[in-house]
């Protein structure tokens, strides 16, 4: 008897065929999903970071906007504060003119000690002012009240042997808008 060939070995039943496809597609769906996480994270954290960096942009922007804004604000603020300073002193020199009485005290106190031939200029309308209200400093100093037509009221000169006080008007009025920034002569310029 001839020997019987043997068997072809049996494939996979349509079960495990069905069985083993199922696995596949699982695993395969496991790991597109595991995948898309994956790229869905980076997507994620790029977007941020772009986002971020874009709203980081605006907000430099919007900054330097506000300070120059700021800037640009305390320019106007200090100018209208420097005309509103200005017409306040030129009414206060017009309201009450013995003011100048108290500077010119002031000036002449200021006058180093070991000066000498110290005069005061002052206006002519402002001699009788300063004459009553400084009387006492003038005296205990030796200076000399001088009128002078070229002083604008309210101010004035001190020259003495060793220096010279500047305490007119408008040099002090110039002292005082530079602190705040602005160059406004004190009387107006037609």
């Amino acid at each position: 008897m001839p020997e019987a060939e043997p068997a072809a070995p049996a494939g996979p039943t349509l079960e495990e065929v069905q069985a083993a496809v199922a696995e596949a597609r699982q695993g395969g769906y496991q790991d597109g999903y595991r995948d898309g996480l994956v790229a869905l994270e980076g997507f994620k954290q790029s977007f941020a970071q772009q986002m971020a960096a874009q709203i980081g942009q605006l907000v430099a922007a919007f900054n330097a906007q506000i300070d120059t804004l700021e800037a640009e604000l305390a320019v106007t603020v200090a100018a209208t504060a420097t005309q509103l300073a200005r017409q306040v002193v030129r009414a206060e020199v017009a309201a009450r003119p013995e003011l100048v009485a108290r500077v010119a005290e002031e000036a002449v106190n200021a006058v180093l000690l070991s000066a000498r031939h110290i005069r005061v200029f002052v206006h002519p309308d402002d001699l009788p002012l300063v004459a009553a209200g400084a009387a006492e400093a003038l005296e205990a100093r030796g200076a000399r009240l001088m009128p002078s037509a070229q002083m604008q009221r309210g101010g004035c000169l001190i020259e003495s042997d060793v220096g010279r006080i500047d305490a007119r008007i408008d040099t002090r009025w110039t002292q005082a808008a530079a602190v705040l920034g602005q160059d406004m002569p004190y009387e107006d310029k037609a």
